[in-house]
């Protein structure tokens, strides 16, 4: 600590606290809009000091600590998109070689079904689901003569994050999610993000049939309250946290049709759509947290973007609150590569002739 004369006194201030070095970021959070960004940073139990560019890197950083965890916080630039999530990531993978664990985390288009109840406000976690990795790029396919194939692939969750939300949705059967309480906590410490909290406009669904009026740029009472889905009230109040499928794209969905038709193509597995989980995930393994802000239909507007935005960032502060921070620093992600991305191999019986190699039966070839 210093002395600083203040005209009439002397008075003690404190130093600032050394600035910790790049190896000691650990966890990545990526967001696509400052909206999502600034809902993650103001969740932070600590902000620490800015450390200097790195040469070739333009990415913008936060640091601080969330639930023990050392993280780096990062938001892409004024565009959207997988290709602007893929750089994003290279940039910070460079100015913070430590850097082990992603979590991809904002807002959503959300797909309600009788299979899934899914509302505004509610969060997805990516998970796997039959042959798919939790993520799935919908708009890189080829149409075939049995019909619609998905071409390229994504880097499969790490098991730690695996395990972590599995261990969360198994605690949030028997209680409460902690969403509400952090962000009850995020709004007593900064009253300013008080625009965060949950709309008074009422949570509607119409039926996907029933498309909103041109010209009329938000729903506000200018829709016909006869063509709403009726839901049941739930039983608890506090957001619900789904797991599962979510589909990325460069495309905004705003269709009904659209949307629904996307979803039956994955079972109707999916629970939500956004545009730059797909960027990340093809060079990354990581995990992707979205808050539900519309339900990717003709009535999309912005009134829960806010909202939806803060409750995933409260998700992502309690899923990380399942990760023990040495071992998130020690652990290898240990991620097996896609099988797009190895080797072929070729495997049969007989004879099989490559140059001067022969092999007998029973063969099994990489390369």
């Amino acid at each position: 600590m210093t002395l600083v004369y203040c005209g009439k006194h002397y008075m003690i201030a404190m130093a600032s606290p050394i600035p910790k070095t790049r190896d000691a970021y650990t966890v990545a959070i990526l967001c696509a809009m400052d909206l999502e960004r600034n809902a993650v940073r103001y969740m932070f139990d600590e902000e620490h000091q800015r450390l200097p560019s790195q040469p070739g890197d333009s990415n913008s950083y936060t640091l601080g600590k969330l639930n023990g965890h050392d993280v780096v916080l990062a938001c892409l630039p004024s565009q959207q998109g997988k290709g602007a999530a893929a750089t994003v990531a290279t940039n910070m993978s460079r100015s913070f070689p430590s850097i082990k664990w992603r979590l991809f985390v904002g807002i959503g288009g959300g797909v309600p079904s009788g299979k899934h109840d899914v509302r505004l406000g509610d969060v997805v976690i990516s998970m796997p689901e039959g042959e798919y990795p939790g993520v799935v790029q919908y708009d890189l396919k080829r149409e075939t003569s049995s019909g619609f194939e998905l071409k390229g692939f994504l880097w499969p969750l790490p098991a730690l994050l695996r395990n972590a939300a599995q261990d969360m949705r198994s605690d949030h059967l028997g209680r409460d999610n902690k969403i509400e309480e952090y962000m009850e906590a995020m709004f007593k410490k900064w009253p300013r993000m008080i625009s965060n909290k949950e709309p008074m406009e009422a949570d509607v669904l119409f039926h996907a049939d029933f498309a909103h009026p041109p010209g009329v740029p938000i729903c506000a009472g200018n829709c016909d309250p006869s063509r709403t889905v009726a839901r049941p009230a739930r039983q608890f109040k506090c957001p619900m946290i789904h797991y599962g499928l979510i589909a990325s794209g460069d495309s905004v969905i705003k269709n009904a049709a659209t949307r629904d038709e996307l979803a039956h193509r994955f079972a109707g597995d999916v629970l939500c759509f956004e545009m730059e989980a797909a960027g990340l995930m093809t060079e990354y393994p990581s995990i992707v947290i979205r808050g539900i802000s519309d339900y990717a239909d003709s009535h999309k507007n912005n009134t829960w973007q806010h909202y939806a935005a803060a409750t995933a960032a409260a998700c992502a502060k309690e899923l990380l609150s399942y990760i023990d921070p040495e071992v998130a620093a020690t652990e290898p992600t240990s991620v097996p590569k896609p099988e797009a991305s190895t080797s072929n191999v070729f495997t049969g019986q007989g004879m099989l002739n490559t140059g001067t190699v022969s092999i007998g039966r029973n063969f099994s070839i990489t390369r």
